[in-house]
């Protein structure tokens, strides 16, 4: 079913999941085309953003984040097209990143939206390199993570929009660098077109060693967005006042309890009381002054255009298609930054 200008579809959360999110969990639903009111103005959905991130909101649990009602359109980052407009700073055929969630359209007082202009260049970059997935690497990385000329650097989906943002930047700043990633392709891509010095495939026998090998002088900052086995292999490796800047624990989401296995957490703890290690957990709209993404903006415009850093999107097509987009993604059968062709 495509987008019509009768009709909205729109993606609620039918049911909270136990474990992994399945057929049940998310529904698709059609309703009228909202009216604008005076003060407001009505979006149409172009590009949507999915991101780990989403899987948390399905929780009603103490959170960072409101989680999803059931029967609520789940929550997203959009690029849309403004149709009507009576909010001021904002015309008909502008582009604007807004809060919309999984649906055609939306109507907004233009709280929390950013206008993009009425013809952006790009416009589906707002949703991934220099929008949140890349502020996140930039922030992470260079705030908490500190690396120097000359330190090793690991990060893990290493070909996804935060992770080989992470590595490239750390590039830019003189480090080495090897990423994670979950299979060969993926694995020649990090090392042959993001210029990492290396990247270890996770579902290797002998991951562990091959890391190690890749490590030899230890690692000073593990960029964590992954958890699970990888973070298990990285602290043996972490050097004495190493830096463990926290933004995702995908390989967790969907686990309905503790993990199978013994307890880590000693493991965890002692590493890091004995190596001194800096772990910070960050909210990337939440944990750093308002100017940073200004700086943010301007640096990263600039890697772009020279070349120094690259990027992938993974685009999928129709709104229908959104919910088993975001189930590949968290189980990590997506290659580059997701995001769904709306309009």
């Amino acid at each position: 079913m495509p987008q019509t200008t009768e009709t909205n579809r729109k993606i609620i959360l039918a049911s909270r999941p136990k474990g992994a999110p399945d057929d049940t969990t998310l529904r698709l639903e059609t309703e009228a085309v909202p009216l604008p009111g005076k003060g407001e103005m009505l979006l149409r959905t172009v590009w949507l953003s999915l991101d780990p991130y989403m899987r948390g909101r399905m929780n009603d649990a103490k959170s960072y984040a409101t989680p999803v009602e059931i029967g609520g359109v789940m929550t997203a980052q959009v690029v849309a097209e403004v149709i009507e407009s009576d909010v001021a700073g904002f015309s008909k055929g502008d582009y604007v990143l807004a809060p919309s969630g999984w649906q055609d359209w939306f109507v907004s007082d233009g709280t929390q939206v950013l206008n993009l202009g009425p013809e952006p260049q790009n416009p589906s970059w707002a949703l991934g390199i220099l929008g949140m997935p890349g502020y996140t690497a930039y922030a992470g990385l260079l705030k908490i993570g500190e690396p120097k000329p000359g330190e090793t650097v690991v990060v893990a989906a290493a070909s996804g929009p935060v992770g080989a943002t992470v590595g490239q930047i750390a590039k830019i700043k003189g480090c080495h660098v090897v990423g994670i990633a979950g299979g060969a392709e993926k694995c020649t891509h990090v090392v042959e077109t993001l210029g990492f010095d290396a990247c270890i495939d996770h579902r290797a026998e002998d991951f562990a060693d091959q890391l190690a090998a890749a490590c030899p002088d230890g690692i000073d900052v593990y960029f964590e967005n992954v958890g699970g086995k990888v973070l298990y292999a990285v602290l043996p490796l972490l050097n004495p006042f190493a830096r463990m800047p926290v933004c995702g624990m995908v390989a967790w989401y969907n686990l309905p309890g503790l993990p199978d296995g013994p307890d880590h957490g000693p493991q965890i703890l002692s590493t890091i009381l004995r190596m001194k290690v800096k772990m910070q957990g960050f909210i990337i709209f939440d944990s750093f002054p308002a100017e940073l993404y200004q700086e943010f903006a301007r640096d990263m415009t600039g890697w772009l255009a020279e070349g120094k850093v690259r990027y992938k999107e993974q685009v999928v097509e129709g709104l229908e298609a959104a919910p088993q987009a975001l189930y590949d993604l968290l189980e990590g059968r997506n290659f580059g930054k997701v995001l769904v062709r709306v309009g």
